[in-house]
């Protein structure tokens, strides 16, 4: 893996921890009995997927003998799902699945289960289009299991901003948010590698 990304990866495993460590009813959720499912939109090629999974395993206590994790990543681009496919296997405690599909069609996908404890989006991308990243997180709510929690990732301040107010307009309610002072700079003015942090549930 390259350097940099692996750089990321472990700076955004420890926002994770320090945003939902706290976060007690969410705790309560995750030890509920049976497994926990996780779903990444828009995800690429889902190079946080072990990520997202560790994280939860920690919060829900992986000796548990039911502490199963199901993760099921989405993107509208074939090649990204493929590469995502052949790099996460899963093992005994966690279960990957990747699909290829329009996170706005979420109905269409019947394999899917009704709700997801931790739906998450990184770098959710309001300024591409944000009638259509609306509609997106219109879904992400939907698909969130009583007690789940919405968390995004953004490059930018301004967007972050929009972003949450978006979601809240779609029926989210605001948790968490956090600016993370690891990010790492990019080339473009005022972006940098998962900026901010947030954590929403459904009102």
């Amino acid at each position: 893996m390259d350097s940099l990304l692996e750089t990321d990866l472990q700076r955004l495993d420890g926002e994770l921890e320090r945003l939902l460590k706290g976060d007690v009813a969410f705790q309560e959720t995750l030890r509920r009995p049976g497994e926990v499912r996780i779903l990444d939109l828009a995800c690429g090629a889902c190079d946080e997927a072990e990520v997202l999974a560790r994280a939860i395993a920690k919060l829900r206590g992986a000796e548990r003998e039911d502490a199963k994790i199901r993760f099921t990543g989405m993107d509208i681009r074939a090649r990204e799902i493929g590469w995502a496919r052949d790099r996460f296997r899963g093992d005994d405690g966690v279960s990957f699945e990747f699909l290829e599909g329009d996170a706005r069609r979420l109905d269409g996908h019947t394999q899917l289960p009704e709700g997801f404890d931790l739906v998450f989006m990184r770098h959710q991308n309001l300024w591409n289009g944000q009638r259509v990243w609306e509609e997106i997180y219109h879904k992400a709510l939907e698909k969130l299991a009583p007690g789940g929690r919405l968390v995004i990732t953004s490059y930018f301040d301004r967007e972050h901003e929009q972003a949450l107010a978006a979601i809240q307009a779609q029926g989210g309610q605001l948790i968490t948010t956090r600016r993370n002072p690891l990010s790492r700079g990019l080339p473009t003015r005022g972006k940098s590698v998962d900026r901010h942090l947030a954590v929403l549930e459904k009102a």
